[in-house]
């Protein structure tokens, strides 16, 4: 009864402001994939996000919460650890307590005695205290404080930690420590290594969550399944606004119109904040044009508990900004009182009685009423970075510019500030920049502009300033850049509402005229953003060599590829930048590739060695491979090279 009053209610938004609502009343089922993809550690999770429009159309089996431990019939052994990762605000949290909820009352996975739900948010706060798992178990958990030792290794238990990618423990995999006794005492990151890898308790489930990046703190070891919270379908996105809104048909209307919009709305918390603020707009007298980039969403997010900044949220906002920006490359989401106090931040001020911070910042008083902080998402907490960067420019804030370029830094023009940031962020290998400065140029927007003006100061939008930035934009020289990252300049055209460069494109593929390098990652960009391609004929694009491999990040939203076009008339090896970029695409998920045609190229050495191993993994969804004029090889699921 305990446990089933624990998980029963949830909070959408922040504890201050989200009602207390039953979880059965809103739950929405989320798109869960056994596997997960390669690239998912190395990419900056806005790629995810962006390709989550498309989860319903591709052929992963899909796996429900309650089944994770099964095993299925073409498997063999026990599953005891799984680990499932997914982006921020995708809905682990909410997957985790669905299945808490559903075992406490009876309803699923009845073979498990005890469930403990543990989040490392509450871990961290005791990883300086020597605890056995035994009373770990009695500290965060009063109805187990009665159970003795000797009963845990008869009873089935599951082991919940939510949250890996905000623990503050060091999880030493390697360290010889042991332990197997449940009443030894250690510290809490070597209780949990033994716990994972089958020292202490090895008949115990394991199940934990984590975003994407920190996923490889786990060892594959000691991993008996992954899994991947893929976000909603787009009949999902629709059940989730009708039974939670009242303007729910307008609001969907809306969304689908927007192609940015209706993409992150694959993100449980983001049609949260869409919704939110849709529906304070559609029922005001006053609404005016509705948003329709991110930026502009979460501008009228930022002031939907407010209609105009008073002195001391706008003072609280900034705080709040300097926080997310400082953190932002340091990759923390999870902070501390010392934290906001270092930043001169009242956190009673800060979480209470400012009506604005309530919405984007929240607070939670966990087991030992310590309380933790964080931004509603982590795309508030990189929307609000960006506001913080913009008012520093304004203010002529030059020490903090200067500290995040690098470089000396002199007073300059907005257009020549933009140009810097962008170029920096371009130079970041995993993209961690990219969605900042896309709300960076969303902010220059006037509208944008006019909306947070208290808190960004006096700007220079003058149209020749923004056609400047816009063009700069454009011109970037890109030839050093990868062709996935590239393309986040054409998202950051889209944010400034410029959307030229499609016609642009268009009149030069209708002319037959030849595709700059440029053109091509604009080119690229639409093809992601289109409905799913039958065929990608590289050979059809009037461009260099270059400019082809520009367009090998659209194979993530094609059913076949025909990549012989780079040499139609010669025969040689692919280039490594080449290979390198189409693997990367050929084992992204989602992925629609079924056929590929690499006729004309000379497969050998680790072109081919990597080929090959593609071939053999889960991912691969090919049914048919090309190789050389006139040859088919069949490469069935049962019938690899």
């Amino acid at each position: 009864v305990w446990f089933q009053k624990k998980c029963e209610c949830v909070t959408e938004g922040s504890d201050e402001t989200g009602s207390r609502t039953l979880l059965n009343t809103i739950y929405t089922d989320l798109y869960i994939t056994e596997g997960q993809s390669e690239e998912v550690n190395t990419q900056h999770e806005v790629k995810q996000l962006e390709r989550a429009s498309r989860i319903q159309k591709h052929h992963d089996s899909a796996i429900r919460c309650h089944d994770i431990f099964k095993v299925f019939p073409d498997q063999d052994g026990v599953i005891r650890v799984v680990l499932t990762c997914g982006v921020a605000g995708v809905g682990k949290t909410f997957s985790v307590q669905k299945f808490t909820l559903d075992w406490a009352e009876g309803l699923e996975n009845q073979d498990i005695s005890v469930v403990v739900l543990l989040s490392f948010r509450e871990l961290n706060l005791i990883r300086d205290e020597q605890h056995s798992l035994l009373s770990l178990l009695h500290v965060f958990h009063p109805t187990l404080q009665k159970l003795p030792a000797e009963q845990l290794a008869k009873c089935k238990l599951l082991f919940i930690f939510d949250g890996l990618d905000e623990s503050r423990l060091s999880l030493d995999f390697s360290s010889r420590q042991l332990v197997s006794d449940v009443t030894q005492k250690s510290s809490v990151n070597v209780l949990l290594t033994n716990l994972i890898k089958g020292n202490l308790l090895p008949s115990a489930l394991i199940w934990i969550t984590t975003r994407p990046a920190a996923a490889n703190q786990i060892p594959p070891s000691c991993v008996s399944r992954v899994t991947e919270v893929r976000g909603f379908t787009d009949a999902q996105k629709e059940e989730f606004f009708r039974r939670r809104f009242s303007e729910e048909e307008l609001i969907i209307s809306h969304i689908k119109t927007c192609r940015s919009l209706h993409i992150m709305c694959g993100i449980p918390v983001f049609c949260w904040i869409t919704a939110t603020v849709l529906e304070n707009m559609l029922t005001s007298e006053q609404r005016g044009e509705l948003p329709k980039t991110m930026t502009d969403m979460y501008s009228h997010f930022l002031l939907t508990s407010s209609q105009e900044l008073m002195e001391a949220d706008r003072e609280v906002l900034l705080k709040l900004g300097k926080l997310a920006f400082e953190h932002l490359e340091k990759g923390n989401i999870m902070f501390y009182q010392e934290d906001l106090e270092q930043r001169g931040l009242d956190v009673t001020e800060a979480s209470v009685y400012s009506g604005v911070c309530t919405e984007i910042f929240k607070r939670e008083n966990l087991i030992f009423q310590k309380p933790v902080y964080c931004f509603v998402h982590l795309t508030i907490q990189e929307f609000l970075a960006a506001v913080y960067m913009l008012h520093c420019f304004t203010s002529r804030r030059s020490e903090v510019i200067k500290t995040f370029l690098g470089e000396e830094y002199n007073e300059t023009s907005l257009d020549e500030f933009m140009k810097k940031v962008m170029n920096k962020s371009l130079s970041s290998e995993n993209g961690h920049l990219d969605l900042f400065v896309r709300f960076l140029h969303g902010l220059t927007v006037e509208s944008n502009q006019r909306l947070l003006e208290d808190l960004l100061g006096q700007t220079e939008n003058r149209p020749e300033t923004i056609q400047r930035i816009i063009t700069n934009l454009k011109e970037m020289n890109t030839d050093r850049i990868s062709p996935d990252r590239s393309i986040n300049i054409f998202y950051c055209l889209v944010e400034m509402n410029d959307v030229s460069f499609t016609q642009e494109i268009q009149r030069l593929l209708d002319s037959g005229k030849e595709l700059s390098v440029t053109d091509c990652s604009a080119l690229a960009f639409m093809l992601q953003m289109s409905e799913v391609l039958d065929e990608l004929d590289l050979e059809k694009y009037n461009t260099s060599r270059n400019g082809r491999q520009r367009l090998v990040p659209a194979v993530r939203n094609c059913r076949k590829l025909i990549f012989y076009s780079l040499f139609r008339l010669e025969w040689c090896s692919l280039s490594e930048t080449s290979w390198t970029s189409l693997f990367s695409a050929l084992k992204s998920k989602p992925t629609h590739l079924t056929g590929l045609d690499l006729s004309w190229n000379n497969l050998e050495g680790s072109g081919l060695k990597e080929l090959c191993g593609f071939l053999q993994t889960e991912g691969c969804r090919l049914e048919t491979l090309w190789y050389v004029i006139y040859i088919i090889i069949d490469i069935s699921v049962n019938n690899y090279i």
